[in-house]
């Protein structure tokens, strides 16, 4: 089943009223990104859908979510937890919360692509350990990552070309994107905005 604002619409019923209203208060910067279909940021507008959902599925293993993880004007706790476990660091089995704007983040955007918020997860948290294990063999891993604090998630977004998801992200100046090229993959996190290529 596809994701795409007609299903939106039916999940939450007044979208349509709700985003005119937001686009009408927002300033001229807002208002083209709005017009664009980049919501923004910090997630929807009041009135905007209240059921976000997103299906994960982890590459270094046969686990899969697909889970509502906010309804109700809240962040669903299990959801969370769920998320925690299958985002742990795959090297060494240790886990660490999941910054909810970062699941935010991966559902706007695939909201704003108009496709199904199926994404394969490369790198999710990673310990201090697998950190600076990875930073030691390539100069593209930061010392400092956001992955090390549950921020950063490296994903592909089915039946969306990397390149094109990297593009898209960069319009909701939302933070980081890097776009690996090679490796097929794009970085998102909730840094300040910056951007790159690996």
């Amino acid at each position: 089943m596809i994701w795409n604002r007609r299903r939106v619409l039916k999940a939450g019923g007044l979208l349509a009223g709700a985003s005119a209203a937001g686009v009408l208060a927002l300033p001229a910067r807002g208002a083209a990104l709005a017009a664009a279909g980049v919501p923004a940021a910090g997630g929807p507008a009041a009135g905007a859908p209240v059921v976000k959902r997103l299906v994960l599925r982890n590459v270094h293993n046969p686990e899969s979510l697909d889970l509502t993880f906010f309804r109700d004007g809240a962040y669903v706790p299990d959801s969370l937890a769920a998320v925690r476990v299958l985002l742990r660091d795959y090297r060494n089995d240790e886990q660490h919360a999941i910054d909810p704007p970062l699941l935010d983040y991966l559902h706007d955007v695939a909201l704003g692509l108009g496709v199904d918020p199926v994404f394969s997860v490369i790198s999710g948290y990673r310990s201090p350990q697998t950190n600076a294990m990875l930073h030691e063999r390539s100069s593209g891993v930061a010392r400092h990552s956001l992955h090390i604090e549950g921020r950063a998630i490296d994903v592909r977004l089915a039946g969306v070309d990397c390149a094109r998801l990297a593009e898209h992200a960069l319009r909701f100046e939302r933070g980081g994107v890097g776009y690996y090229r090679k490796s097929d993959f794009v970085h998102l996190d909730t840094g300040a905005f910056r951007t790159w290529r690996g």
